[in-house]
């Protein structure tokens, strides 16, 4: 089995990090930290899981590639879906989707480094359960 919070440790130690899921393709939560935040993260990702989708088909529509992340920024903070990169043929990748929140003074930059880091780990040690 994943150990999740040694994958999510270092997003959870990035200057304004308040909550994060991990989801797989189907938008079910495998992992979720909301003890920060007040919120009901699952409810919320999965809000934001239909709402990639459709922007996904929305670009592919006007002859874009798939997206690989959204992003909304407010006068409180951000809120990051990033999906797991990798090559789709690739036997050693599995689909899922890094969720995550932030105040709006932490360090986003880190933040999505660290997001696309631990979605390919994760997505290659799904992929070999």
């Amino acid at each position: 089995m994943i150990d999740f919070d040694t994958r999510m440790e270092k997003l959870r130690k990035v200057n304004g990090y308040l909550g994060s899921a991990v989801l797989n393709y189907s938008g079910e939560t495998l992992y979720i930290d909301e003890e920060n935040t007040g919120a009901d993260i699952a409810y919320a990702s999965a809000i934001f899981n239909d709402s990639f989708r459709q922007i996904n088909e929305a670009s592919l529509d006007v002859g874009f590639s798939d997206i690989s992340s959204f992003e909304t920024k407010t006068e409180d903070g951000h809120v990051f879906l990033m999906k797991s990169a990798g090559s789709h043929s690739d036997e050693s990748y599995s689909k899922i989707d890094i969720f995550c929140i932030f105040r709006d003074d932490g360090n986003i930059a880190l933040a999505k480094m660290i997001m696309d880091k631990s979605s390919k780990i994760i997505s290659n040690e799904l992929a070999q359960l």
